[in-house]
């Protein structure tokens, strides 16, 4: 299934030059609408069969990988399988080494991460969003997009306060785009955080945050902001 163009320019959309977020990270080149339909046969894969995949350092099959335990996340969901649920919760934050992309990190954390705390407490995740591993905030910051999806604006709130100051621009591009997501459910909210936090967010976080605004709304908050 590997396509050598496509790989050549998945390559390079994430990052895998040297010194870059993606360094080393190797591409076949399979599309995600295609991993998805060849994985549907191996729903029933064991954790330590996912952990080879999880392993290995081709990009689509850590992808797969997670793919898999996010459907095995939601079986266990569907019947109530507790045990399970943090068994798989555990699995995934013991490889979150290997979940270093950040498609891998946005097509699994909220399916897991976020799902599996919704109902828990939540202190170990805004430790892990002071993490020094770029992958290990951002999986923070995906894991609120469960509880916004549920009403619950609190975390993230408290995160993009904390992470104003983060240098990546895959983190303000993170924090921006679930800011817009509580924007979407309660705009006073936003605007309320913004009033506070504008003048000192990162350009592309701020952008990210007021897209959905209306035009006067995004050109007071841009102004505010220099």
């Amino acid at each position: 299934m590997a396509d050598p163009a496509q790989a050549k320019v998945l390559s390079g959309f994430f990052k895998t030059g040297k010194g870059q977020y993606g360094e080393g990270d190797v591409f076949l080149g399979i599309k995600v609408p295609v991993q998805r339909a060849a994985i549907k046969r191996h729903y029933d894969l064991a954790l330590s069969d996912l952990q080879e995949l999880l392993d290995d350092k081709v990009h689509e099959h850590r992808l797969s990988a997670l793919f898999i335990l996010v459907k095995k996340f939601e079986a266990a969901v569907k019947v109530k399988d507790k045990k399970s649920q943090e068994a798989i919760y555990r699995f995934y934050l013991k490889n979150v080494g290997n979940i270093n992309n950040w498609d891998l990190v946005d097509l699994s954390s909220p399916n897991i991460v976020g799902k599996y705390l919704l109902d828990k407490d939540r202190s170990s995740l805004h430790k892990m969003a002071k993490s020094a591993v770029l992958w290990e905030r951002r999986i923070a910051v995906l894991a609120t997009f469960t509880f916004i999806r549920d009403g619950d604006f609190d975390d993230i709130l408290k995160m993009a306060a904390a992470l104003l100051e983060d240098e990546h621009d895959l983190m303000h591009k993170a924090v921006g785009w679930m800011l817009r997501e509580v924007g979407k459910r309660d705009v006073g909210a936003l605007r309320k955080f913004l009033d506070e936090h504008a003048p000192k967010m990162p350009r592309t976080m701020l952008r990210y945050a007021i897209e959905k605004l209306s035009e006067k709304d995004r050109r007071h908050y841009m102004n505010l902001k220099f």
